[in-house]
């Protein structure tokens, strides 16, 4: 099984940089940005995808900011957007993400991101590119089956046709690590620790495909379910959306809420431990 083209190697980006209507987007840090970065690569603050309130950051921003980032991306002008980071594609993915939810899919993420851009040898400089500001590109579309929420997951607790793969650490997912009101799991989700998918042999790009339909299927993950995937906030288990979504799994959504909205909630279940 090959990825699908919801990634874009190196070399096959480093021929796009020409292309005026295709637009790169670095979501790294500021300071990596400031040194070294994919020519031409406009800089995205990642505070602009999540709302970023206490206790549940990461929820959708409202819908002003969403507004505003269409226009910074200028939707409505570019056919395609290549997105990457610094720190194996957390960032990336959540962008991608919410871009399918404004229903604007033709967005890929560089697989490895700067560490397999630069590591082999592509072309990099530290000219500057920022959004415009000021931009905004109202939307009128949403697609609702990139995203779950609380009540969504409650209504589908313990349908087999669905399953929840939590992408957090081994700790918290098992409630020795706390980092809410309680700490644990969504009842009857399988945990893959987001680390656990990237090839460090391969500069942070996702393992072989192979690898990684063995692991989900070893956890009971299946391309003919819909999967739902959380973390704390939404960040690593956007990288399990992606993932998932570049082996070809039709139906998956992010829950952006995740454990920092269910764990401090008092009155829904939670399960703690390791698997059986």
């Amino acid at each position: 099984m090959a990825f699908s083209s919801f990634l874009v190697e190196p070399e096959e980006l480093e021929a796009l940089l020409t292309e005026p209507a295709v637009l790169v987007v670095d979501l790294g840090k500021p300071q990596t940005y400031a040194q070294l970065h994919v020519p031409g690569a406009m800089h995205l603050e990642y505070s602009l995808l999540t709302a970023g309130t206490q206790p549940v950051p990461g929820l959708l921003p409202p819908e002003e900011r969403l507004t505003h980032l269409a226009g910074m991306l200028r939707l409505n002008e570019v056919s395609r957007i290549i997105a990457y980071d610094d720190e194996g594609g957390g960032w990336a993915a959540r962008l991608a993400w919410t871009l399918h939810y404004l229903g604007y899919d033709s967005i890929q993420v560089l697989n490895g991101g700067i560490h397999a851009w630069n590591n082999e040898g592509h072309p990099v400089n530290d000219e500057p590119v920022f959004p415009d500001t000021s931009a905004n590109l109202p939307l009128a579309s949403r697609n609702p089956n990139v995203l779950a929420d609380r009540a969504y997951i409650l209504e589908h607790l313990g349908d087999e046709a669905i399953v929840l793969l939590d992408a957090r650490t081994p700790e918290e997912y098992s409630g020795t690590k706390v980092r809410a009101a309680r700490g644990g799991h969504i009842p009857g989700a399988a945990n893959l620790n987001w680390l656990e998918t990237m090839d460090r042999n391969r500069n942070l790009r996702l393992k072989p495909a192979e690898s990684l339909i063995e692991t989900l299927e070893a956890l009971g993950v299946r391309p003919e379910q819909e999967v739902i995937t959380y973390c704390q906030s939404h960040h690593r288990s956007a990288h399990a959306w992606l993932m998932l979504k570049s082996l070809g799994f039709p139906r998956v959504r992010g829950y952006a809420g995740s454990w920092s909205e269910w764990g401090n909630a008092p009155d829904v279940p939670i399960a703690t431990g390791t698997p059986a």
